[in-house]
């Protein structure tokens, strides 16, 4: 039986980040695959040009998880290919606080400022701020267009895995919010739409015709992409055991050698 997932006619089947992935399986498939030796030691089955692609699936995974707790009053869409070109949203959400579009961005480990116009990753500038705001207006002229209302859109930043994330000043124009916080802002937000006019406005969002584009030539072998995770996983473990046993063997080392070390300074000192 086949383990691939073909994309169907209605986006409200596709799967979270199935571009990402897509991608991130290709670039990975010009990788070759580790030697015993190298699994022995835990080497990383990623390839360099594969990890940013990984790390960004990992990223949208998380933050569709977490949208799963918004409830059936909410509709949310994944990896929604826009345009001509190869560029799709990472989430899109309508419910009854109205519709917003999600740009996910995975910083594990790293230090994230938030100012009023810009987000700084590590202290370097970012473009995330533009491009979520550019994501939103175009979401807003297309569903606009299909749904022959005005759809007002706005967009949201959702920071992943950030060890630590400062908000300095909020901007004007984009939400930006750890993943943990996601839920709670859209439930707090005002209402603005009826349950119908949810499902009408989603129903038009769920249509690839809406969005200029169709992805049905897409195939996205999610299988495969979780066999990748597992493997790194296990990479990793692996080489958090070498490094502890490394760390436990030279602690028993020196303790071993302590009778005789402090036998040379006593003779030392005594002789």
């Amino acid at each position: 039986m086949s383990t691939e997932h073909v994309a169907t006619p209605s986006l409200a089947n596709r799967r979270p980040a199935a571009s990402v992935i897509a991608e991130c399986l290709r670039v990975q498939s010009t990788v070759p695959p580790n030697t015993a030796v190298q699994r022995f030691f835990g080497v990383s089955p990623l390839g360099r040009d594969a990890e940013p692609w990984y790390v960004g699936a990992l990223g949208e995974l998380e933050v569709a998880r977490r949208l799963e707790a918004l409830g059936p009053e909410w509709v949310v869409l994944h990896s929604v290919p826009i345009g001509t070109e190869s560029s799709d949203l990472d989430h899109v959400v309508i419910g009854p606080a109205g519709a917003f579009t999600i740009n996910t961005k995975h910083h594990r480990g790293q230090q994230v400022w938030v100012g009023a116009k810009r987000i700084l990753v590590n202290g370097q500038r970012t473009d995330h701020l533009r491009n979520a705001a550019y994501e939103a207006k175009r979401t807003a002229k297309l569903l606009s267009a299909a749904a022959s209302v005005p759809v007002g859109v706005t967009p949201i930043v959702a920071i992943v895995g950030a060890r630590r994330m400062t908000v300095r000043e909020r901007p004007s124009e984009v939400v930006v919010l750890r993943d943990s916080e996601l839920v709670r802002w859209l439930r707090r937000r005002r209402v603005v739409l009826a349950p119908e006019q949810v499902q009408r406005l989603a129903a038009v969002a769920a249509q690839p015709s809406a969005w200029q584009r169709m992805p049905e030539a897409e195939v996205v072998d999610h299988v495969a992409f979780e066999r990748l995770r597992v493997a790194v996983d296990r990479a990793s473990r692996r080489r958090v055991g070498w490094a502890f046993g490394l760390v436990a063997g030279l602690g028993l080392v020196a303790w071993a050698a302590l009778p005789l070390v402090s036998g040379a300074i006593s003779a030392l000192f005594t002789g």
